[in-house]
């Protein structure tokens, strides 16, 4: 078997084992994660684990998310394809390469200088040129292409950051955000209807701390846990 090959199946697997069978069948998110080399996107000594069902260490104390939850998230954006969408934490750019096959346009901010580079070459090396990858402040938002159709959260919030909200689309805009502290938060769904906003939670999860000035402090979340963060 070829790398290619074995790369591939790895892909298939993941998603018939992973997702399809827990319930997620939307056709154009199953396709584009069977197509998407989430191996591209760690480290090459865990490139053959990329597809295990768990998150991975990328670096600055952050992971990439088990692929369940990139796909379940990602359902919970219900895109259509013409959603300018923006995502809080770039990280390995996994989430953002998933985004730019469903979506019009991705806009991401990273704190971390180095993801933020490496995230940007592999997405330019795959040719995904709807992604727009931005250092920053996360829990600030990117209030210059805003509004989104769609913000996704890939770290936990103590609260959904008000910036956020406020650059939702004021017709339908969902945010998808982990809200909570160590050892576990509830995901939780934000939607704008008729000028309000509703939420609902769709189960718990395990997420590094956002940072920022809405998110976690250091020493908030260190009292917390007996974790790093």
């Amino acid at each position: 078997m070829t790398e290619f090959d074995y790369y591939e199946t790895a892909r298939r697997l993941m998603v018939s084992e992973q997702i399809e069978r827990r319930g997620i069948k939307n056709p154009r998110l199953l396709d584009t994660l069977r197509k998407v080399p989430r191996h591209l996107f760690v480290s090459a000594e865990l490139e053959k684990k990329a597809y295990d069902d768990d998150p991975l260490p990328i670096g600055a104390g952050q992971t990439i998310s088990q692929p369940f939850i990139v796909a379940l998230m990602t359902s919970l954006l219900s895109l259509e394809g013409n959603e300018n969408i923006l995502e809080i934490g770039t990280g390995s750019g996994y989430q953002a390469a998933i985004l730019a096959n469903l979506a019009k346009t991705v806009h991401t901010i990273e704190r971390h200088a180095e993801l933020a580079e490496h995230a940007k070459s592999v997405l330019f090396a795959l040719g995904l040129d709807n992604v727009f990858v931005h250092l920053g402040d996360g829990s600030l938002g990117w209030p210059e292409a805003a509004p989104y159709q769609a913000i996704i959260v890939t770290a936990a919030a103590p609260s959904p950051p008000a910036p956020l909200l406020e650059q939702l689309a004021p017709e339908n805009g969902r945010m998808v955000i982990p809200v909570g502290s160590f050892p576990e938060q509830d995901l939780q769904v934000w939607q704008m209807e008729n000028g309000r906003l509703n939420n609902d939670s769709i189960l718990p999860v395990a997420f590094v701390p956002m940072r920022g000035i809405y998110g976690w402090k250091e020493e908030e979340w260190k009292n917390r846990s007996d974790s790093p963060a």
